[in-house]
């Protein structure tokens, strides 16, 4: 399959959020964005939800969620968005799970978490997985919200699962390794759980569950102690993990990298570093995506001192990095998200200002 050229790609201005945010989530439901909670510009957590729709370009504001919070993990069952954990307005993790029905335009409480957590990473669709299997473990409406950090400050390495029909939580087998901010991702019947942090240090452990035996099984540790790095699957199953801060070992700081690590699935082991070819630009903290058939990688923090403008991607068939477009507006810290072959990039921070920002741009 061929792929676009690097001037094929470009940038355009969208219309601007009603106040600047940092810390938000964004999730889709029929082609339209959802953007949910975070910071404003005092750093304080909001309950507020917005609607984006891209035939349109414009925000329509919706009913505000029960409790102001930043960080939320979310996951989409149906026509419906859970709301899970988070920061709340008093900067400490929160229990509270609402649900936003985006056909009856309102939210609901849902039964809280067991505790409060923030950091904790979710997924869904989980009977989706298991269909090829011919298993009924799970009915239709169900998600995985995995590990998080306390209010001690300390993480957690609990699987719990959600049943929205019958509005509880249950149990599963811990995590071998606690941790929060964990990368995941579910794969046939399989959700692979890489990296996290515990008391703000990044670790590289790696471990998968399986839904049908409801087992952990560890994995090969990450190639080195990073944060704030691109994490992307492909088509192929494998785990992409892109840029980022390199923890430093003993008295040494850290550091920005550019190297580029692959998983391999099917293979179970990490590919050698002589098969990957790293970025252009040492970066952390940006936006990344696969946009029509490439790695793409924009803005974030790197050794300069304001925010990165700097956009590059990965051509498959030529394998080499190539720089395209910068962004219009350099940021860290935003959320983004991939609808319609068009990577949307909402908020963030500019590092001159220190700010949360409000714009909200489109690539493709």
């Amino acid at each position: 399959m061929s792929v676009p050229s690097a001037n094929e790609f470009h940038w355009q201005r969208l219309a601007c959020l009603a106040s600047s945010r940092v810390y938000h989530t964004v999730t889709e439901v029929g082609g339209q964005m959802y953007m949910l909670g975070g910071c404003d510009a005092a750093g304080r957590p909001c309950a507020t939800m917005d609607l984006y729709s891209p035939e349109s370009d414009r925000w329509i504001s919706l009913a505000a969620m029960p409790t102001p919070r930043a960080g939320a993990a979310v996951a989409v069952l149906g026509k419906q968005v859970l709301v899970v954990g988070g920061v709340g307005e008093d900067q400490s993790p929160v229990k509270a799970v609402e649900v936003y029905n985006t056909e009856e335009c309102r939210w609901r409480k849902r039964s809280s978490l067991r505790e409060a957590l923030m950091g904790v990473a979710i997924t869904a669709n989980i009977e989706e997985a298991l269909l090829t299997l011919q298993l009924c473990l799970f009915a239709d409406g169900r998600a995985l919200a995995i590990g998080g950090m306390g209010g001690d400050l300390l993480p957690r390495g609990i699987l719990q699962q959600y049943d929205l029909r019958k509005d509880v939580w249950a149990q599963l087998p811990p995590m071998s390794v606690p941790r929060y901010d964990a990368n995941i991702h579910l794969l046939a019947n399989k959700v692979y759980v890489a990296g996290g942090r515990q008391c703000k240090r990044p670790i590289k452990a790696f471990e998968v569950y399986d839904l049908e035996t409801r087992s952990w099984t560890p994995l090969p540790t990450m190639p080195c102690k990073r944060s704030y790095c691109g994490v992307l699957w492909d088509s192929a199953g494998r785990l992409c993990l892109l840029g980022g801060l390199r923890q430093g070992g003993g008295h040494q700081s850290s550091k920005f990298t550019k190297n580029v690590n692959i998983f391999d699935t099917h293979q179970g082991v990490w590919l050698k570093s002589e098969d990957i070819l790293a970025m252009k630009t040492k970066r952390a903290d940006f936006a990344a995506a696969f946009l029509r058939g490439r790695m793409v990688v924009a803005g974030g923090l790197g050794h300069e001192p304001s925010a990165l403008g700097t956009v590059e991607a990965f051509h498959p068939q030529k394998k080499k990095w190539e720089r395209l477009a910068p962004m219009s507006v350099p940021r860290c810290s935003a959320s983004s998200l991939v609808i319609r072959d068009r990577l949307l990039v909402v908020g963030g921070v500019n590092q001159v200002s220190c700010t949360p920002g409000a714009g909200c741009t489109s690539f493709a």
